[in-house]
């Protein structure tokens, strides 16, 4: 198993996703990391705490998460796409072998995207407000917060690569993400919050400690995290072992 895992793990950093995936979120993360510090500036001249502007500077690389989720989708879904989902699953042994070998290089690569979110957003922390005079206000929170950006980004990518399982469609499980992340669980949000904490996107709004009300405590919310996980990986499992896999 441990030679299948290293099979995976060298195709995921074939094409240009491996490279092209962080890229974009590094740039979406310092986009919000400026507009955080510019928007901080102004909060501390009017007397707001320089240790909250910090903060959210460190909850702007939370959204590395959605392209960890993203790279984990194309890892699995691509392979319907090139037709060589067949020769992998006869490399690996078994559907199961390679569903599971797959799962565990997408969390590889998902704890790669959360070391990059961990090590530049303290920088982010620590630099960002220069530009406007400010000094960063580092506080046990903000280590928090950069700690549940990487776990974020740990937990998306094997969430991704589940639902590429699933959907067995490159363009349609990436689709699917972008409008769960971005569109329906935001919006469900919105109309119901009591229901909305359980879904996947505002539970890891918890773990990454969002100041938005109505959100479940970090245990609970990584236990729900958990249940979802499960719950795809049954599915992609069951799916997998009853439909033909080309």
């Amino acid at each position: 198993m441990r030679n299948v895992i290293r099979g995976e793990a060298r195709k995921a950093l074939t094409g240009r996703q491996w490279w092209i995936l962080p890229l974009a979120g590094t740039f979406l993360c310092l986009l919000s990391t400026f507009g955080f510090a510019s928007e901080g500036h102004k909060a501390i001249e009017a007397g707001g705490s320089a240790a909250e502007v910090t903060n959210n500077i460190a909850r702007a690389w939370m959204m590395m998460f959605l392209f960890s989720s993203l790279f984990g989708a194309i890892l699995v879904s691509r392979e319907y796409g090139t037709g060589t989902i067949g020769r992998s699953v006869l490399l690996a042994g078994s559907r199961g072998r390679l569903l599971a070998a797959k799962t565990a290089a997408a969390t590889l690569a998902g704890a790669a995207f959360g070391l990059l979110a961990l090590a530049l957003g303290a920088l982010s922390c620590a630099v960002a407000g220069s530009a406007y005079g400010d000094a960063p206000a580092f506080t046990g929170e903000t280590w928090l917060i950069l700690l549940g950006c990487f776990a974020c980004s740990v937990l998306a990518a094997p969430w991704g690569a589940l639902l590429g399982w699933i959907v067995r469609h490159q363009v349609a499980s990436v689709a699917l993400i972008i409008t769960l992340t971005l569109v329906v669980d935001t919006g469900i949000q919105a109309l119901a919050p009591e229901f909305a904490k359980y879904l996947l996107t505002i539970a890891m709004s918890s773990v990454y400690r969002d100041v938005k009300p109505d959100l479940l405590s970090v245990p609970l919310a990584l236990a729900v995290i958990a249940g979802w996980l499960a719950a795809a990986y049954y599915a992609a499992h069951r799916l997998v072992r009853t439909r033909d896999i080309v």
